[in-house]
């Protein structure tokens, strides 16, 4: 069985327990290094990118999470933990920090304020069945991807749409909730992609 983190500092974080656990993981948080240092992957929740930017700093955990990602450990960034993944921030403050482990630029607060959230059905490429119920509260978009980056899913499925969903090797990012609801395909395939099956 795979031990996958949930970075603790804020966000939906007992929500994605569920969904790991449901995707037949050991799910376990991480506050400190010592439980960084014990997990096969790490989720990164939704939140408040700035805030959690900060938190990692005070945590002392940015270097020693940039590092591991850096050296390959999966990870998988959803909303807020999207916008930690990316290279290049949009709309973001002049003091924020970002891993840089997927090749792409992110709009912060793209699709407008709490009042805009929103769901709807996404077809994911990687993700057989029905479409994925996507849930987004003051969403992230992507802008652009390089050229290693593969785009999983659009905005209303539309070829043009705001890329939403993407992948580079071990590193995954959505810009909606995937924890939210009682789906847990999105879980099952970052729990898939840290055994090597995906």
């Amino acid at each position: 069985m795979v031990t996958v983190g949930i970075l603790a500092l804020q966000g939906d974080v007992a929500e994605h327990v569920r969904a790991l656990e449901e995707s037949g993981a050991r799910a376990v948080l991480v506050r400190r290094q010592s439980e960084l240092d014990a997990v096969d992957g790490l989720v990164i929740p939704g939140g408040e990118s700035t805030t959690m930017s900060n938190l990692l700093l005070s945590f002392g955990l940015f270097d020693p999470l940039s590092k591991k990602i850096a050296d390959g450990m999966p990870v998988y960034g959803t909303c807020a933990g999207m916008i930690m993944l990316a290279t290049h921030i949009l709309d973001g403050r002049d003091d924020q920090r970002s891993f840089a482990a997927i090749d792409m630029v992110v709009r912060r607060n793209a699709f407008g304020r709490q009042v805009d959230s929103y769901e709807e059905d996404l077809f994911i490429d990687g993700i057989e069945g029905a479409p994925f119920p996507a849930v987004f509260l003051r969403a992230p978009w992507v802008e652009s991807v390089g050229n290693d980056v593969k785009v999983l899913a659009r905005a209303g499925n539309l070829p043009d749409g705001p890329i939403v969903a993407v992948r580079s090797g071990q590193a995954m990012a959505t810009s909606f909730h995937p924890e939210i609801g009682s789906d847990w395909r999105f879980h099952d395939l970052f729990v898939r992609m840290i055994r090597g099956e995906a």
